[in-house]
């Protein structure tokens, strides 16, 4: 067991002044000691917190003991130092950006694909007439995806509408959407079924999930995750690696930022290439005078923060965690 624990979760439920609590969420959070990055927005939460186990606990504690969010699912990994450096908490127009944001058009909470545990996804995905759908953007499934699934070519979840036209010849099959942890599929699950896709399902908790309950049979290289370890191995069945170094097209997982900072493209690195062009995509980065030090590492972040869980009860706070029964809106 790590030292420290990291929580990945999503809640689609409507909060009233989310601007509001996204302030008083931010206090709340890091009078417990927590790191890492929420997003709040009028549609619900979307966050990846770290910390100690404690802190971890309280944290859920208190998002169970809000009505709102009291069906919030949590995937926990133990690690060995928190997964961020910094704690954030923002409020945005979408808790994962889709250009979806009129209810009218989707809404989460009301339709999405069929949800299935990892344990049915790993039964169903290998049907002849199931098509594996990678709802993630291209330096996501780059890293890590399900063998033979469909991946679309975008750079980010908003440019997803527009390619759901390039999959109309799939229509009459059965759809198993997945991301990361279930959220992009709650959209990307209902708009294809206001396209006219019929049979849509979603892989429930994501890839996250179907790692520590399937094993991540047939998941071919590792999970892309958004924090400050990049990649998570997630196959404990029959793992593989299939991403290659920009440079020299070896295999390897290891994904870095260039230490370019002006340049910065998010790229694969084998260890070697690494050390040679010191952490740059290219030998034009790499002769650039003011470039980053690179250590190994190609994530550039400060040393972790330690935790303190000791203000857990030493603050009070206006509108989160609510103090009674009364004082959370069901």
């Amino acid at each position: 067991m790590g030292q420290y624990q990291t929580l990945l979760y999503y809640c689609y439920s409507p909060i009233e002044n989310a601007e509001q609590f996204a302030a008083d969420h931010l206090e709340f959070c890091k009078s417990i000691g927590l790191v890492g990055r929420i997003i709040v927005a009028d549609e619900g939460l979307n966050g990846t917190v770290s910390g100690t186990p404690e802190a971890c606990k309280a944290y859920m504690d208190a998002i169970y003991a809000d009505g709102r969010f009291n069906h919030t699912e949590f995937k926990i990994d133990e690690v060995e130092e928190p997964s961020f450096i910094k704690m954030h908490c923002r409020y945005k127009p979408e808790i994962v950006h889709s250009g979806l944001r009129d209810p009218k058009i989707i809404d989460p909470t009301k339709e999405t694909g069929k949800h299935l545990e990892p344990k049915e996804f790993m039964e169903m995905k290998d049907q002849e007439d199931v098509v594996i759908l990678d709802v993630r953007s291209n330096y996501e499934h780059s890293v890590g995806r399900f063998k033979n699934a469909v991946t679309l070519d975008i750079d980010n979840f908003r440019e997803f509408p527009e390619k759901v036209k390039e999959l109309e010849h799939l229509k009459g099959k059965k759809i198993l959407t997945y991301c990361t942890g279930g959220i992009k599929c709650e959209k990307a699950s209902a708009l294809l079924l206001k396209e006219g896709f019929e049979d849509v399902y979603q892989l429930h908790g994501g890839i996250i999930k179907y790692g520590k309950e399937a094993g991540g049979k047939d998941f071919e290289g590792d999970c892309y995750v958004f924090d400050n370890r990049v990649t998570v191995p997630v196959n404990s069945v029959n793992p593989t690696v299939i991403s290659r170094c920009k440079n020299c097209g070896k295999p390897t997982k290891k994904m870095i930022n260039c230490a370019n900072a002006k340049c910065n493209e998010h790229f694969t690195q084998c260890d070697d290439c690494g050390w040679e062009l010191e952490g740059c995509c290219s030998k034009e980065c790499q002769s650039v005078p003011d470039k980053r030090e690179y250590d190994g590492t190609g994530y550039y972040v400060k040393i972790p923060q330690p935790v303190n869980v000791e203000k857990i009860s030493k603050r009070k706070h206006k509108n989160f965690p609510p103090k009674n029964k009364e004082e959370v809106q069901a």
